[in-house]
């Protein structure tokens, strides 16, 4: 009993001194992230009272703090464009699968996977003897049909015999026409031919199975029209149009295609809220398949003449978002602060709104080791010409 006691006793304390743990990593994690964020504020505050000294004694940076070694990148005027990444697939206009068009026993399959066919080639064959045997009993009954309509109708032209006659024999012979044409028309649903040229890709029926209307027989595939289909959010409707150039990668073949988009949708998805882009594929049978995973770049934004910085330069505080620039002051490098409006980002390239010129020098390395108002040495990298 004591030793039950015990355990317990000894469980309890365990349990209570874990707890005791995790209180104390939780007082800790949040002394830490408060610490920091009174050393980001010391820092904001002792960095404007340099600024404020350096206004009032302009050589108190010279006297006090050495100049800090710094890269720039100037200022430029260029094209921004913006891109919309989606995932697709590969689609091919001929990827069919071939049903039965009647019951009967299958009696030959002169298909197999993964040959090549051509358009009208024999693919599968059902035992249609019961149809056959009907065509010669209707093949008969026409020859006789025939026979005796043409006779009546040499009666009908010398005025011999009655028109009803004459109707009734040619009513007969074209009633057993029609009868023999879909006896014809059901004997060539008895074999299914390839409607064109292609690849066997999947064979689903074996020899002395029966089927039905329906029934799946074979998958026939083209490589020849091929296109992407990939679905894009209705946030982006009218960003796209036919025409427009779109470049397509495939991750699983490390390929990159230039082509451009041939349909656009004009229907939402309700489940998922997209609409559809399709993409025509140059002729590659070797490596392009149906199915294959593909990401479409799309252009969705462009400005020419804008401002593009890289979005790494880009800091905040709490006025928002700004970067450094050199500045000359007593024909000494300055370090100036100055808050931008930014637009949008791709490829880490951001658009700057407001803020900057084209004029402006951006800190590059070592923006983050400086500060406003702080004196730099730039050391720009060259690279030798050959």
């Amino acid at each position: 009993m004591n030793r039950r006691i015990s355990l317990s006793v000894f469980a309890l304390s365990l349990l209570l001194f874990s707890c005791g743990e995790k209180d104390e990593l939780s007082e800790k994690k949040q002394l830490l992230s408060e610490k920091k964020e009174e050393l980001q504020a010391l820092k904001a505050e002792v960095s404007e009272l340099e600024a404020e000294i350096a206004v009032l004694d302009p050589s108190f940076n010279a006297q006090v703090r050495e100049a800090q070694l710094v890269s720039t990148l100037p200022v430029e005027l260029e094209t921004f464009r913006h891109f919309v990444e989606v995932a697709g697939d590969v689609q091919s206009e001929k990827n069919v699968l071939l049903g039965a068009e009647m019951m009967g026993t299958v009696e030959d399959i002169a298909a197999e996977e993964g040959q090549q066919v051509r358009k009208g080639e024999l693919l599968v064959r059902i035992n249609a003897d019961i149809i056959r045997n009907n065509i010669s009993e209707v093949q008969t009954q026409l020859d006789l049909a025939t026979a005796v309509f043409e006779r009546q109708k040499n009666l009908w032209d010398q005025k011999i015999g009655t028109e009803v006659q004459f109707l009734k024999a040619k009513a007969d012979m074209e009633a057993l026409q029609n009868r023999l044409n879909s006896l014809k028309a059901q004997l060539a649903q008895a074999q299914q031919v390839a409607p064109f040229s292609g690849t066997i890709e999947e064979v689903m029926v074996r020899e002395g199975e029966t089927v039905s209307p329906g029934t799946p027989l074979v998958r026939l595939v083209s490589l020849e029209d091929m296109y992407i289909r990939a679905d894009v959010s209705e946030a982006y409707i009218g960003q796209f149009s036919e025409g427009d150039n779109v470049e397509i990668y495939f991750p699983s073949l490390d390929k990159n295609y230039q082509t451009s988009i041939t349909a656009v949708g004009q229907v939402i998805n309700p489940d998922n809220r997209t609409f559809t882009i399709e993409a025509r594929l140059p002729e590659d049978k070797k490596l392009l398949k149906p199915n294959l995973l593909a990401v479409l770049k799309v252009k969705d934004f462009e400005q020419e003449g804008g401002i593009v910085i890289p979005t790494h330069l880009i800091q905040r505080d709490r006025k928002g978002e700004y970067v450094y620039v050199v500045a000359e002051k007593d024909g000494v490098p300055v370090v100036e602060k100055k808050h931008i409006e930014t637009g949008m980002s791709y490829n880490n390239e951001t658009l700057v709104r407001s803020g900057l010129e084209a004029t402006d020098v951006l800190v590059n390395e070592g923006f983050r080791e400086v500060s406003e108002g702080v004196n730099v040495k730039v050391v720009n990298k060259t690279v030798a010409a050959n």
